[in-house]
């Protein structure tokens, strides 16, 4: 049959170089009736198309060896848009076995497993957002992102699960109501166990046919998009399923993941790990994050559990791994993948952001690759979460004694570039719920998340918001439930929505509290030491505006409050979150307060608060009219 791929197109994939490779492997509809098959499989002997067509008979549509690249391809007519097939590989040293396209489009909807036929024409509606999106994606630019899991956010009357394009407008509806900019897509690549939520994949090219085809996912994404709303996906080329008809022993050999055993099996999750060393294997995970970039118009690419990539000894014993040829821990073909894939990324589809979620300490996540960086646009900040959760898990009598736990985040806060993350991994496996965590009576539990998501909102960098947490649920997360939105009927409830939908408000409205989120100038603390009151106070500041935050981390109402402020004249009260309308007692300072010559905290001049109790305040400089 000759070649039916370009040298350059196997060279490249060789390489390690092939970025779009998805345009060359899996199944692509021609003209003629004719559909083009293609599939590395090295060490494979042979290789055919099983279908319905052929009653599934191994060797009946055989594919030929291309040259020495190890893929093999053909045509074969008659097979139609979304025909079911897989790959009968028989390797050399092996029993022959069916394997699903790495590459395919479409999956059959689990646990079925065959791949299918697909053609991914859609008109596309969405041109002015994307002619926005690299201005909107800045790093000056406000991003209050909602994470969400398609399958439990919302569910039909009778407990089945919406499609996505049932979904789109509800979910706009409501991100839009409550004023985020982006949604978080927990995965939506193709995974045979629904309980993995999506985080142990088998198809890279395909999302989930759960909600419907590869064309509603497309009308999805281009119907938030027409709402203002960016989509980002959670990505993972860290590990991957080991159900038998997917990337696993795929050609009778390790390909796709390591042949090392003491790095092939995830330690934590069982699953498979990828060998970063193989180009070709580089050539099909960045080819997978330009995929979903390129042809669903992904505005950025989460990626899950970068630490555990990066780390040759992540969860392992001492002497369980190998190391690296400088004799350290370090998996520097893992670092060295995810620079290429940063890199090609923002220079292939300017303004799509990329975030790590990263746990560690290692260096220059964010620092461009020419630096010596990894080249991520973003990184979770693991350690704020942590450490904001555990001091208000604390009854407010102790927390004097962990003062640290709040104001440790400003020695590192602006060494990467963060977002601040509340996501599923906080509400699930016997966490319970962020209220559950909260201490107190029902009254208090309620203040102190909303003291939780004001804190989050005025610190700098951006933020993440896991769905449900806008609704105070009592119940950890389960991806079998949709979310109790009875809870809106109870004006506690609806007060914390409320206080969400006001916080992204100032966080879009307001340049100092977007503006200079990593940058060290815009943030400085103005109280970090009084232990005795349990209150913390910090400026946000823009070259247009100043911005006073003030935190009150007890029960009690702090009468007559001395703060020092840096400039002379009326603050104006902009957010109180002790506010009767989201559910708080109401003690404020009736809306703005002067201030006076008394010098206080480094500055000439201060104001006299009233702080309310588990509450935060925002406060905002405004000059004498002239």
């Amino acid at each position: 049959m000759g070649t039916l791929i370009g040298q350059e197109d196997l060279y490249l994939f060789n390489e390690g170089r092939h970025f779009e490779a998805y345009g060359r492997l899996g199944a692509h509809i021609g003209k003629g009736n004719q559909t083009t098959f293609a599939v590395w499989a090295p060490n494979a002997e042979h290789v055919s198309v099983v279908h319905e067509a052929n009653g599934w008979t191994p060797g009946a549509d055989l594919l030929d060896s291309q040259a020495s690249s190890g893929i093999w391809a053909g045509q074969l007519a008659g097979l139609k848009n979304g025909d079911r097939y897989k790959y009968w590989i028989e390797p050399r040293h092996a029993p022959g076995h069916d394997k699903a396209d790495p590459f395919a489009f479409a999956a059959e909807c689990p646990p079925a497993s065959a791949s299918l036929v697909t053609d991914l024409s859609y008109e596309w509606h969405d041109a002015e957002w994307l002619s926005e999106r690299e201005r909107r994606q800045g790093p000056n630019e406000p991003m209050s992102v909602y994470e969400v899991h398609l399958g439990s956010w919302r569910r039909r009357p009778d407990g089945s699960q919406y499609g996505y394009r049932e979904l789109a407008p509800l979910l706009a509806d409501h991100v839009e109501q409550h004023g985020f900019t982006h949604v978080e897509l927990l995965p939506v690549m193709e995974h045979p166990y629904y309980g993995s939520w999506g985080y142990q994949t088998t198809g890279y090219f395909a999302p989930t046919a759960r909600y419907g085809s590869p064309t509603d996912f497309m009308a999805f994404v281009d119907h938030l998009h027409q709402r203002g709303i960016g989509v980002i996906l959670d990505w993972v080329p860290s590990h991957f399923a080991t159900d038998e008809f997917s990337l696993g022993l795929f050609d009778g050999t390790h390909l796709y993941e390591h042949e090392d055993p003491r790095h092939r099996i995830h330690p934590d999750w069982g699953s498979y790990e990828f060998n970063y060393a193989r180009h070709e294997i580089r050539s099909f995970l960045v080819s997978s994050a330009w995929f979903w970039c390129d042809r669903y118009h992904a505005d950025g690419l989460r990626v899950d559990a970068v630490a555990s990539m990066l780390y040759l000894d992540y969860s392992r014993k001492p002497g369980g791994f190998v190391a690296n040829r400088y004799g350290g821990r370090e998996n520097l073909d893992a670092a060295d993948f995810l620079r290429v894939l940063n890199d090609s990324v923002h220079d292939r589809f300017p303004g799509v952001v990329t975030i790590a979620e990263e746990s560690t300490a290692w260096p220059g996540v964010t620092v461009g690759t020419a630096e010596g960086g990894l080249g991520f646009s973003m990184k979770w900040d693991m350690g704020w979460m942590h450490d904001t959760l555990l001091y208000l898990a604390r009854e407010p009598v102790h927390r004097r004694y962990h003062h640290d736990e709040l104001t440790f985040r400003g020695v590192y806060a602006f060494s990467e570039r963060f977002l601040l993350p509340l996501s599923h991994d906080e509400v699930v496996h016997g966490k319970g719920s962020l209220l559950g965590k909260m201490p107190g009576d029902e009254w208090q539990r309620r203040a102190n998340l909303r003291l939780l998501y004001s804190m989050q909102a005025f610190q700098p960098g951006k933020s993440l918001l896991f769905m449900g947490g806008e609704l105070a649920t009592w119940l950890e997360w389960s991806h079998e439930l949709e979310l109790d939105w009875s809870l809106l009927d109870h004006a506690g409830h609806a007060g914390i929505a409320r206080l969400v939908t006001d916080l992204n408000r100032c966080n879009r409205e307001l340049e100092a509290l977007h503006a200079t989120d990593f940058d060290p100038e815009g943030f400085s603390w103005v109280v970090g030491d009084d232990t005795t009151n349990d209150v913390i106070a910090w400026l946000r500041r823009s070259p247009t505006a100043d911005l006073l935050v003030v935190v009150n981390c007890t029960p009690v109402v702090r009468d007559g409050y001395q703060i020092g402020v840096p400039r002379a004249g009326s603050w104006a009260e902009l957010l109180n979150s002790d506010a009767t309308y989201y559910g708080g007692s109401g003690v404020g300072n009736l809306g703005r307060v002067e201030s006076s010559t008394v010098a206080a905290h480094g500055f000439e001049q201060s104001v006299m608060l009233r702080l309310p109790p588990l509450g935060a305040l925002l406060l905002s400089y405004e000059p004498a009219p002239a």
